[in-house]
C-alpha cells in the first residue's frame, strides 16, 4: 500500500467518523471510520519504513577507468582542458 492510498484511507475514515451522522442498520459508520484511519495509519508507517530502507540501500558507485576515485559527496572541478 503506497503512502497516497494510506492518506486517502485516513481522510475517508476521518470523514466517516467525524462528519457523517447517517445511521445505517447493522453498520456503525463511526467504527468503519476508525478502522479505516487505523489501517491507513499502519499503511503509512509501513510505506515510510520501506522507503527509508530503500534509500539507505540504493548507494551506487561508478568507476571510470583512467580517473582518480572521489569520495562520495565531493564536488569535482575540471580545468576545461588547459
Amino acid at each position: 500500500m503506497g503512502s497516497g492510498i494510506s492518506v486517502f484511507l485516513i481522510a475517508v475514515g476521518a470523514i466517516l467518523y467525524f462528519a457523517v451522522s447517517k445511521v445505517v442498520d447493522g453498520l456503525n459508520v463511526g467504527a468503519v471510520g476508525v478502522i479505516l484511519m487505523i489501517v491507513g495509519g499502519i499503511g503509512l508507517v509501513v510505506s515510510l519504513i520501506v522507503l527509508a530502507m530503500n534509500r539507505t540501500r540504493d548507494t551506487h558507485t561508478t568507476v571510470v577507468q583512467g580517473t582518480t576515485p572521489v569520495q562520495a559527496g565531493t564536488t569535482v572541478l575540471q580545468d576545461g582542458g588547459r
